[in-house]
C-alpha cells in the first residue's frame, strides 16, 4: 500500500528512482526546458502531448461539468494518458500546479485525486508544484539550484517564443523557425547542467547568441497584420486549450503576438506587495524579501529587452513596470483574482505596440477572466478606437468552426482598418520598431519610489 498522509498518497524518495512523473502541457517551449531540468535532477519526467476529443471526453467523464474548462482538460489529459496503455500504472505519478490564490486552480489537485479514485487509480501519487509549498512530498523537492534553473528556463522560453513568433510568419524555409527553437532548447538544457548557480554572464551571452541566430533566418521583407492573444493563462498558452489558435492565426496570414509568462510571475509578486500597501498584509521582513524578488525579476526582464533592442531586428516584449502604469484609470490593481488587472493591461500593452487586433480567450467557468477580459473591452475600445478585440469562448460544447468564424470576422475588420490607414494616413500603421524604449523611458515603480506623482495616483 502506498505511503499516505492526510488521506493522500505520498511521492516517496524510493519512487524518485523508477516512477515516471507525467506533466500536463501548457507552454510547449517553456515546459520542454523545465522537463529537461527535472530530468537533470534525477526525476523521470515526461511532458504529455496527447490531445483531441478523447481528452475532452475523459475530462467530461471524470470532472463535474460546472468545473473550469482548463481543469477539465488538464485532468482529462492525465487520465487519458493513464488509459492509453503506455505507462505502468504502478510506476507512475502525476504533477500539477497549485497557485494558492482565490482562483479555483488551487483546487485542481483535489479534483484530480477525486477523478483518479472514481476511475480506480486512487493509488497513483499526485505531486503538487507550488511556490508556497502547499503540499509536501518526501520524494519531490524544488531546491534553490533547481529554482534558479527553472527561472532561467522561463526567461529563455519567453525569449524563444517572442523571436519565433516574429520569424515564423515570414520564414522562407518552412519549419526553419521551429527547428531553431528545438536546437536552442537542447543547447540551453546542456548549458544548464551542473549543480551550482547558473552563470548570469553566460545567460546574457546566450541571449545575444539566440537573437543573432534568429536574426540570421531568411525571411520575407514584408509586414503582416499583427494579432495579439490574451486571456486565462492556460487557454492563452496551451494549444490543447485554445484549439491550436496560433496555428490557425498563422494559416490566416498574420503574425501572432503573445505576452510572456514572466509577466504573470511578476504580477503574482506585485500583488503581494500591493496587498501590503493596501491592507497591511505580510510582515516587514517578508515584504522586504518580496520587494527584492520583484526588483530582481524586473531587472532580468529589462536585460532581455535591452538585448533585443541592441540587436535591432526584433521588437522586444513589454516591460512590466510600464505595463503596471498602462492600466491606471481603467481598473484597480486590487482586482487580482485569476489574471486580474494584468489581462486588461496586456490588451493595452498590445495596442500600444501596434498589435491592436486582439483575441481574448475566455474559458468556461472562469468568472474573473470574463470580468477583466470581456467586461473591460468596451472601455478599452472607447479610449482606443483603433483597437479591434474579439472575445472567444472555449468550453466542451463550443465548436471549433464557430470559434474560427468569430476570429475571421475580427481579421476581416483588421484588414479593413489596415487598408483605410494606408489610404488616408489618419491611423498610423504598426511600426517595425517598438514604440516603447525601456532603456530611456522613466517608469514610476511604487516599490522603488514610494512617492507617486499626481498622474500615477489614479485608481
Amino acid at each position: 500500500m502506498p505511503e499516505q498522509n492526510d488521506g493522500r498518497v505520498l511521492f516517496t524518495k524510493e519512487m524518485k528512482r523508477d516512477y515516471t512523473i507525467l506533466v500536463p502541457t501548457m507552454l510547449p517551449i517553456h515546459f520542454k526546458l523545465m522537463i529537461n531540468i527535472l530530468r537533470e535532477y534525477g526525476y523521470k519526467a515526461e511532458l504529455l502531448e496527447n490531445s483531441g476529443q478523447n481528452v475532452v471526453d475523459s475530462g467530461l467523464r471524470n470532472v463535474h461539468n460546472d468545473t473550469c474548462y482548463p481543469a477539465l482538460l488538464v485532468i482529462g489529459q492525465m487520465i487519458d494518458a493513464l488509459e492509453s496503455g503506455k505507462y505502468d500504472l504502478h510506476k507512475v505519478a502525476l504533477l500539477i500546479t497549485q497557485t494558492g490564490g482565490g482562483c479555483r486552480a488551487s483546487n485542481y489537485i483535489h479534483l484530480l485525486r477525486k477523478a483518479l479514485k472514481k476511475s480506480g487509480y486512487g493509488y497513483i501519487p499526485v505531486v503538487s508544484l507550488s511556490a508556497n509549498g502547499m503540499e509536501k512530498n518526501p520524494g519531490f523537492k524544488l531546491t534553490p539550484m533547481m529554482l534558479d534553473r527553472v527561472f532561467y528556463a522561463l526567461n529563455y522560453g519567453d525569449l524563444l517564443m517572442l523571436l519565433a513568433n516574429q520569424c515564423r510568419p515570414y520564414e522562407l524555409e518552412q519549419g526553419a523557425t521551429d527547428a531553431l527553437v528545438d536546437e536552442w532548447a537542447n543547447r540551453l538544457t546542456d548549458d544548464m547542467k551542473g549543480r551550482g548557480l547558473v552563470s548570469y554572464k553566460r545567460v546574457r551571452r546566450n541571449y545575444n547568441a539566440i537573437i543573432r541566430d534568429f536574426a540570421a533566418l531568411p525571411r520575407e521583407k514584408t509586414e503582416k497584420i499583427r494579432v495579439g492573444v490574451v486571456g486565462e493563462i492556460y487557454v492563452k498558452f496551451s494549444p490543447l486549450g485554445n484549439n491550436n489558435l496560433e496555428d490557425f492565426l498563422l494559416s490566416e496570414g498574420v503574425e501572432v503576438v503573445v505576452p510572456g509568462l514572466l509577466d504573470f510571475c511578476l504580477y503574482c509578486v506585485y500583488n503581494h506587495l500591493n496587498d501590503h500597501k493596501l491592507y497591511g498584509l505580510m510582515s516587514a521582513a517578508k515584504t522586504f524579501v518580496f520587494r527584492m524578488v520583484y526588483n530582481m525579476l524586473v531587472k532580468k526582464q529589462r536585460d532581455v529587452i535591452d538585448a533585443v533592442n541592441a540587436e535591432g531586428t526584433f521588437r522586444p516584449g513589454g516591460y512590466f513596470p510600464h505595463t503596471v502604469e498602462l492600466v491606471r484609470g481603467y481598473i484597480s490593481h486590487g482586482v487580482k483574482m485569476g489574471e486580474g488587472w494584468l489581462l486588461t493591461a496586456e490588451m493595452l500593452e498590445l495596442i500600444e505596440q501596434g498589435a491592436g487586433n486582439i483575441v481574448c480567450t475566455q474559458p468556461f467557468g472562469c468568472l474573473p477572466n470574463h470580468i477583466v477580459g470581456k467586461g473591460m473591452m468596451r472601455v478599452i475600445k472607447e479610449r482606443n478606437p483603433q483597437s479591434n478585440i474579439v472575445a472567444v469562448d472555449y468550453d466542451p460544447g463550443a465548436t471549433k468552426i464557430n470559434q474560427e468564424n468569430r476570429i475571421k470576422l475580427m481579421l476581416a475588420n483588421a484588414a479593413s482598418i489596415a487598408e483605410q490607414a494606408a489610404a488616408d494616413k489618419t491611423v498610423p500603421m504598426p511600426q517595425h520598431e517598438n514604440e516603447y524604449d525601456s532603456a530611456n523611458t522613466p517608469v514610476y515603480n511604487p516599490f522603488l519610489n514610494p512617492t507617486p506623482t499626481s498622474s500615477s495616483s489614479r485608481v
